[in-house]
Formats: C-alpha cells, structure tokens, sequence
C-alpha cells in the first residue's frame, strides 16, 4: 500500500466513454481517487452515490473525483447513467492501477478466500504526491471523512 508523501504512481487507462485518462492530466488539482470492487452492487453504490450527493463540495474545493474499479468501460456508462454519477470512472480490467497503488489483494467471503479490490480512497495533492490514505474504507460517512481532509490541505 502506498503511503502519504509519496508520488502517486501515473496510469493510462479507458474512462466511461473509452477516452485515454492519465494522472499527468490532474497535477495542479487535488485528486480524489478511490477504488472499489464492482459497479451497481450495493456498497458500491451507495459509496459512489455519496461521493455525487457531495460532489458540489469537491468542486467548491477544487477537487477531481475518479472512481477505479476492474469494470468495463461499457459497465462504468450504465452504472453512472442508472445513479447520475457526475464524475469519471476509470477502467482497471487488468488491475494494474490497483496493484500499483497495493489495492489488489486478499479477500474473505463466507470463508472462501479470493483476490480483489481493497475498498481505499487517496487524496493526492496538486504536486501528484499521496496527501491521505483512506484504508478499509467503511461507506458510512465516508465522503464526509474525505471531504474533512480535503479542507486540511
């Protein structure tokens, strides 16, 4: 997992409407980039819901909110069409961006064990460094949480 202080690892990967997106095209802005595991189930959703009640907030801060998870493009456009997702969402089909930021690993349900997305949030600062990590993120309150550090910067 990467930690405060450190430079943001770049990525080149499809946004919803298969558009190339790169860290370089955020440096200047405060970046609120936040992995989860699916689009449309219930966690996420309402993760990606309160990141968009909130989104007035983050653009009164300045602040570019990027959502990250191993969906597809074509998934991304149905899931911010059916809940009015104001912000991008990013393509990691092959969790690369994920393994970079150490948010792939193992998971537990129902006592099986398997890989996936580690629910984390980042806030990276306008220089491209690692300004906050949001480690296990718990959906509850959490862009209220985000939005606390945001003013701390």
């Amino acid at each position: 997992m990467l930690k405060e202080g450190q430079l943001a690892p770049d990525f080149s990967l499809l946004d919803e409407n298969e558009q190339v997106r790169t860290m370089q095209e955020y440096r200047g802005k405060v970046v609120l980039l936040y992995f989860y595991p699916a689009d449309d189930t219930p966690g996420c959703t309402k993760e990606a819901c309160n990141f968009r009640d909130d989104y007035t907030a983050y653009q009164n801060a300045g602040v570019v909110i990027l959502g990250v998870s191993p969906d597809s493009p074509k998934s991304h456009t149905k899931f911010k069409k059916k809940y009015d997702l104001p912000f991008t969402l990013l393509a990691d089909e092959e969790n690369a961006l994920a393994g970079a930021y150490g948010v792939w690993g193992e998971k537990s349900m129902f006592g099986k064990k398997y890989m996936g997305i580690l629910r984390t949030t980042f806030l990276i600062d306008r220089e491209g460094k690692i300004a906050r990590v949001f480690e296990g993120v718990k959906v509850d309150g959490h862009s209220e949480e985000v939005l606390a550090a945001v003013r701390e910067l």
